[in-house]
């Protein structure tokens, strides 16, 4: 096992897209093998080690920088297997947590396999959005991470290898697990008893439902219960073709109107993405391509899979809900072959971009949402976020996941007053999100940034209840301290 302590191959370990900047860490260990990282588990406590599981520093906050802990970098596992058939339109591969998710899309794709999941960031560790259960714009048809993951193998911190194959361990019903393991012994612990709110995505603290799959606990869990090593990824046959598609709209109610339209099942197009531009996006986005038109007052991105025999069928059903919702058809942009899709899906990804550039300029660090409600009060958050932000002045862009009720508010701060008075409003919209029933995290996870904001969510009956698994799982404490559990719930031990 490789082990470093110098400062020059320890920086890259203490920064994320977070922009947190107080970590720090007195070594880094790279394991080779799972029995490695068992190791380094077992002897943690006699050694007065504590660890941070490093991912590849694609989050947004903070979970992988270390706080004084030594870090445990996952980039030697990288084997991706071979693709087993399981049935005639499914298949499984068995990858290591270090594994690129670019590299595995391309492999399974190459041979005619196709890995939902698809978070917008490519060089993640598959390990990492596992232990964060990952979306992205295809969530809208796929589900999360968790949908499509059917085993993994989990190193807990009393070092103990625990294999999860989907079903295998299942809770009671007074919601118990019971396990018998070689270094841990006798281990019976219960689910959090807390509901967990009704939106299509949620990824804020740990996974709880009636009767559940023990392995939905630890996917999730931000490395917090335990070192995820290995999984089993579930595949699906690839798409005979895509139709990729920008529309605008020059009426933001219009707009609504069609995505309401896109995602009723009986219209027979099943998206499997239904994306959104605000206008201040778009104005974005023109710097780069002067064709955005300057009346559009926002636009929906969405792909949908088709096949020689109903392609056509699709785009009829689709061209009339676009006459129907007075679409701007002309100006919107039609992808139908992988060359103009490729460059879609630039479009798409050029607005980050955009706006890093228009911040390095400011010298502040913007204020982002990622927030979800339930589908039939997202109108409300959406026009609460648009009506705050210009009652305030502010320089905002509104874009992402529509079809999910989950869209991520950016403000966008020229000076150190407005990054403040930002922040004090990004918590008007936490308490207007739980007012709604919604969660404050539906993707990027609580990590260190987020846990006050979970306090206020839960309530402290529901993070007792977290830190009750946490210490039982992990009574030193030994994993990714700082993560979804402040530390002083933590302290109050089993209370």
């Amino acid at each position: 096992m490789i082990y470093k302590d110098d400062q020059a191959s320890l920086k890259g370990f203490l920064e994320d897209t977070s922009n947190l900047k107080t970590g720090h860490t007195p070594g880094a260990y790279f394991p080779e093998s799972v029995e490695e990282i068992s190791l380094l588990l077992r002897e943690a406590p006699s050694a007065k080690r504590r660890f941070t599981v490093a991912g590849n520093g694609t989050g947004t906050t903070g979970g992988r920088i270390p706080m004084g802990d030594f870090v445990i970098s996952l980039e030697k596992l990288r084997n991706i297997g071979e693709i087993r058939r399981t049935g005639p339109e499914s298949a499984v591969v068995t990858v290591q947590a270090g594994a690129l998710l670019e590299d595995i899309q391309k492999k399974t794709e190459a041979l005619g396999w196709l890995y939902p999941p698809d978070p917008t960031e490519k060089l993640c560790f598959i390990g990492s959005t596992i232990a964060n259960n990952s979306s992205g714009a295809r969530t809208y048809k796929y589900g999360p991470t968790r949908s499509h993951v059917s085993r993994i193998l989990v190193i807990l911190p009393s070092g103990d290898l625990l294999d999860l194959p989907r079903g295998r361990h299942l809770a009671d019903g007074h919601g118990n697990f019971s396990l018998d393991l070689p270094y841990a012994g006798h281990l019976e612990f219960r689910r959090p008893m807390y509901r967990m709110p009704e939106t299509s995505k949620h990824n804020a603290g740990y996974f709880s439902r009636e009767n559940m799959d023990l392995i939905d606990l630890f996917i999730g869990s931000e490395g917090t219960l335990g070192v995820i090593a290995e999984a089993d990824l579930m595949l699906i046959p690839l798409p005979c073709s895509i139709i990729s598609c920008l529309v605008h709209f020059a009426d933001t109610d219009d707009l609504f109107r069609f995505t309401a339209l896109l995602k009723r099942p009986d219209n027979g197009l099943a998206p499997r993405a239904i994306e959104f531009f605000d206008e201040h996006s778009l104005r974005f986005l023109s710097q780069k391509y002067p064709e955005v038109p300057e009346t559009s007052k926002g636009a929906v991105f969405l792909e949908l899979e088709t096949s020689a025999d109903n392609e056509e069928r699709c785009l009829e059903t689709l061209f009339g809900l676009m006459e129907d919702c007075e679409a701007m058809a002309d100006d919107s942009w039609m992808a139908l072959d992988r060359e103009e899709q490729m460059k879609l899906r630039e479009f798409r990804h050029s607005l980050p971009l955009l706006v890093n550039e228009w911040l390095s300029r400011q010298q502040e660090s913007k204020i982002s949402t990622d927030m979800a409600v339930p589908d039939e009060r997202f109108r409300e958050l959406f026009d609460y976020y648009r009506s705050s932000c210009e009652q305030h002045g502010f320089v905002y862009i509104v874009f992402g996941h529509i079809g999910n009720a989950h869209v991520h508010l950016n403000i966008l701060p020229r000076n150190h007053d407005e990054f403040l008075e930002a922040k004090s409003l990004y918590r008007k919209f936490v308490a207007k999100t739980l007012e709604l029933g919604g969660t404050i995290s539906a993707e990027h996870g609580i990590g260190k940034l987020k846990t006050e904001y979970l306090v206020q969510m839960y309530g402290e009956s529901g993070m007792r209840e977290m830190a009750r698994l946490k210490r039982y799982l992990d009574p030193d404490i030994l994993l990714n301290r700082g993560n979804i559990v402040p530390a002083g719930y933590l302290d109050m031990g089993n209370q």
